[in-house]
């Protein structure tokens, strides 16, 4: 669809191990990057966007990148947008003034509640409680693998490389269902 133009995609995911990928600056210029390469129009604003910070030796403000995207959003005329935020929980939640979860969580609560009619939006989060407050009353749709008796995928990867691996040919039938239990249940569907 992307590539006909009949929508345009932004793709984030969220890593704390990365202070690129831990927060809502990261984000959103990520985001505006990304849709930028996708439409002239949205080229255009992105443009402007970087001629009134100095040609970029003036730093953007997260609020002012976030305006800039919903700049992006509001255009007229514009194929449906699709925003991806990956695993929303790797975000940290610090004690601070504001944690950084709590900045992205408000950028989506503020998109959705600004019910822009070309905005598709999919978020992934283990169920935090925090991200569960803020989503719960925003979600059209959840599906919720935690919620599932078993990751049948993991399970049935876990089984077969103890079963097939050769070093474990020698192990007692107790010690390979240990390991399957504890992995199956450390896996936590992950």
């Amino acid at each position: 669809m992307r590539k006909a133009g009949l929508a345009s995609s932004a793709f984030f995911y969220l890593d704390f191990r990365e202070d690129q990928k831990k927060g809502l600056h990261g984000l959103l210029s990520s985001f505006l990057v990304q849709l930028c390469h996708q439409s002239d129009s949205y080229c255009d604003i992105l443009s402007n966007f970087y001629l009134e910070h100095a040609k970029g030796l003036r730093s953007p403000s997260d609020g002012a990148l976030a305006r800039c995207l919903k700049d992006l959003l509001l255009l007229p005329g514009q194929a449906p947008v699709y925003l991806v935020v990956d695993a929303l929980d790797e975000c940290p939640n610090t004690p601070a003034i504001r944690p950084p979860r709590a900045k992205v969580l408000a950028l989506i609560e503020e998109l959705v509640e600004s019910q822009i009619l070309n905005l598709r939006m999919c978020v992934t989060s283990r169920p935090e409680i925090d991200i569960k407050d803020v989503l719960g009353p925003l979600i059209f749709r959840s599906v919720s693998l935690h919620d599932e008796g078993g990751q049948k995928d993991i399970e049935d990867y876990i089984k077969s490389v103890i079963h097939t691996h050769r070093k474990n040919k020698r192990w007692r039938a107790k010690h390979k269902q240990l390991v399957m239990d504890v992995l199956t249940e450390k896996s936590n569907g992950m």
